[in-house]
């Protein structure tokens, strides 16, 4: 029963109700309060009009010139305060002599009140305690012309005042009591909304749950993006926000209509899908939840390129392997040859096979100075020699060691070999793909053709885009658009003629 232990809909009613009792108790005392000094305002309007009624009458004059003035205006005086409901009416001389009173034995006395307003001719209203209790009363005076004869007092008791106040009470407790239940009735409605909105948690459960998700959301290495059913952005995280390069402004806002933002707010559940956007790889899942979208986002962008360096590696592999296979079975046909004693012949096979392996090697090396990138060449000239396909480097090719980062190298380089060679084994023979390089002041120009059919000129621009893909396989469509992403980081371009590719990079290294 601790309102500690409440949930925040249980307090926020019982505060409601608080609340509200005070204010309608507040409003109860302020209205009978206002309704007595109402009374007495009252009280004091209808003695004062009746005292100048009285005191304007020609029979109150003519009683107060009679040789006995309480034989004439008694009579009256009595009528008088029977038809105007009040409690008293005194007519006096100016010395305060009364001539009438309801009480017969007070006639002749001293008027109990001030007068001295009256007698100087200016009316007057007060509470005072007479013969008859507290009243409230008003004395004017008589006048005949200029002169003042007499003095008129007229007088209710504040015990009637007061009856009149109490009259009211039961139509006062009537409105609070139905203030009461409507407020209380309102005030539940809202609290079983705040209760569904809030799932009967208390304040203290909420905030303890406001900083775990806080600390969560600002924490997780992942991006998280809510979104409405419109595609407006509900909520970013610090992550989400890096990896997209929006700021707190764009929360209420359209998410975008363009690229990976577009994608997004088009409200397509996705899983594990790959996005390029800007220079980052990005692994995007999307699904519903509630009125909106809830997405994650992971950067691949270090793990892509370690892949494609680890594909270059293992395809290099491959290749070393696919010639100690190669070599096994040269190395036993020399051994055959000299077993059979024709040396010679030995010795001639040996030689040329040795001269075409050292001629590329001394090709490459000579004019690739990068490590990786001459690798990855001899690798792909073994792959490719194993599918049917030449591969030709250029023998005025350039590439100076630390011209562009070696794991760009290998992605722009290696992916465009990969998709050169997979398109010269489908293309009739002969099958060949040539490379070249030119290095130039401020820039390296990198050139990768072969002899497959090319793209057509509507489909180049798309080639470069996540998904796009003349292969069936799963994993295809992702090649090209990495080689677009390391050439725009560079500030570099692309120009395709047919089954030729150019890339132009500028570097800092001069020719």
């Amino acid at each position: 029963m601790s309102p500690r232990r409440w949930s925040l809909a249980q307090q926020l009613l019982g505060l409601q109700l608080t609340v509200i009792t005070v204010l309608v108790s507040g409003t109860l005392v302020g209205a009978y309060i206002q309704a007595d000094r109402a009374s007495l305002d009252a009280a004091r309007q209808k003695v004062l009009g009746i005292a100048w009624s009285v005191a304007d009458s020609p029979s109150v004059r003519d009683g107060l010139a009679a040789p006995d003035p309480t034989a004439v205006l008694q009579p009256l005086a009595d009528r008088l305060n029977r038809d105007a409901e009040t409690d008293f009416v005194v007519i006096m001389t100016t010395g305060g002599i009364r001539y009438t009173h309801p009480d017969l034995r007070q006639i002749g006395g001293h008027f109990l009140g001030n007068i001295d307003a009256a007698v100087n001719g200016r009316p007057l209203t007060e509470t005072y305690t007479g013969t008859l209790g507290a009243s409230m009363r008003a004395v004017v005076p008589v006048r005949d012309g200029a002169r003042v004869v007499g003095l008129v007092s007229v007088g209710i008791r504040l015990t009637s005042v007061a009856q009149q106040v109490r009259s009211r009470i039961p139509s006062l407790l009537v409105t609070a009591v139905l203030a009461l239940l409507l407020a209380g009735v309102g005030s539940w409605l809202v609290s079983r909304w705040v209760r569904r909105q809030t799932h009967d948690l208390g304040p203290a459960e909420l905030a303890r749950m406001y900083e775990f998700y806080d600390a969560v959301l600002h924490a997780v290495r992942e991006g998280l993006l809510l979104l409405d059913r419109h595609g407006r952005l509900l909520l970013a995280n610090d992550e989400a926000r890096r990896l997209l390069g929006i700021d707190e402004s764009a929360v209420g806002e359209p998410i975008g209509s363009e690229g990976l933002l577009g994608a997004l707010a088009a409200g397509t559940a996705r899983t594990d899908e790959i996005h390029l956007d800007g220079d980052r790889v990005l692994v995007v899942n999307q699904a519903p939840a509630g009125a909106g979208m809830v997405v994650t986002l992971r950067d691949h962008t270090d793990l892509q390129a370690l892949t494609g360096e680890l594909d270059s590696v293992r395809g290099f592999t491959e290749s070393l392997r696919a010639q100690a296979h190669e070599a096994a079975n040269r190395l036993h046909t020399v051994l055959s040859l000299i077993e059979l004693g024709r040396t010679a012949e030995a010795i001639e096979f040996a030689g040329a096979e040795l001269a075409v392996a050292q001629r590329l090697t001394d090709r490459v090396v000579g004019a690739v100075r990068e490590p990786v990138l001459a690798a990855l060449l001899l690798g792909k000239a073994a792959q490719a020699a194993e599918r049917g396909v030449e591969l030709e480097v250029a023998p005025d090719a350039e590439v100076p060691e630390a011209a562009l980062p070696p794991g760009d190298l290998v992605t722009i380089v290696g992916n465009l070999l990969d998709n050169a060679i997979d398109a010269a084994v489908a293309a009739p023979p002969p099958r060949r793909v040539a490379f070249s390089a030119m290095l130039r002041p401020g820039s390296l120009t990198l050139r990768v053709a072969d002899s497959g059919p090319g793209l057509d000129p509507p489909d180049v621009a798309p080639a470069f885009t996540r998904g796009w893909s003349t292969k069936a396989a799963p994993s295809a469509g992702l090649g090209l658009a990495l080689v677009g992403q390391a050439v725009r980081r560079h500030g570099g371009d692309i120009a395709v003629d047919g089954s030729a590719f150019t890339i132009r990079v500028p570097v800092g290294v001069p020719a």
